[in-house]
Parts: C-alpha cells; sequence; structure tokens
C-alpha cells in the first residue's frame, strides 16, 4: 500500500474564543479524521491558544466549478452593494440640512407678525 492511498489530505480550521469567528489556517496530511485533529492540537499547542479546532476532509468541501465561478461575474455594477458607493449622501444630506428651517426660526416669525399686527 503506497502513501497516496494511506494518507489524506485534511483542511483545519480554528477559532480563538467562543465568540471569535471560525478561520482556515492549515492544511495536513492524516492517515483518519482522528489523528488529524490530534495532529491539528498539537500544531495549536506550539503555536497560540484556540477554543475550538475542526478537521475536514479536503475531499468532503464541495468547491463552485469554473461555470458557477463565472457566474459571480455576471452583474457589471455591484457599486450599490459597497458603501463607499453611498459617499455622496454625506454631502448630499447637509446640503439638505441647510436648506432645513429649524422650529426656533419658524415660531419667530409667528411672534413677530403678531407683535406687528398689535402695533
Amino acid at each position: 500500500m503506497g502513501s497516496e492511498g494511506f494518507y489524506q489530505e485534511f483542511e483545519v480550521f480554528s477559532k480563538r474564543s467562543d465568540t471569535a469567528p471560525m478561520q482556515y489556517q492549515f492544511s495536513l496530511l492524516a492517515p483518519n479524521e482522528e489523528m488529524a485533529l490530534v495532529m491539528a492540537q498539537e500544531n495549536f499547542m506550539r503555536r497560540e491558544p484556540v477554543a475550538d479546532i475542526w478537521v475536514v476532509k479536503r475531499s468532503n468541501i464541495r468547491k463552485m466549478t469554473r461555470e458557477e465561478k463565472e457566474s459571480l461575474y455576471r452583474l457589471d455594477n455591484k457599486d450599490y452593494r459597497n458603501t463607499k458607493g453611498y459617499g455622496y449622501l454625506k454631502k448630499k444630506w447637509r446640503h439638505y440640512e441647510q436648506g432645513m428651517l429649524d422650529e426656533k426660526e419658524i415660531m419667530s416669525w409667528g411672534g413677530k407678525r403678531n407683535h406687528d399686527q398689535h402695533d
């Protein structure tokens, strides 16, 4: 039995705390999931604290096909999805606010009219 059939490729994910997101870390070769987890734990014990580790057999990961990847680029303009595309709104809002009348100013008009009518 050659080493190709004995070892499997695993992808290792971890998170630093219970509330942290899961992040991809590295790939490793191991004979099975249990050994892959032990090897991943050994790696993290030397490097950094970790709250959880996932090992996933690479063959169990479903990747996008070339055709599926091409479908990601069908929309020509996605600026409307990015907040930077709305940068002009702050300037527009400031201009709008400058044209608005505040309550004090409006009330002062009523007072002047009443005062003028009584004279």
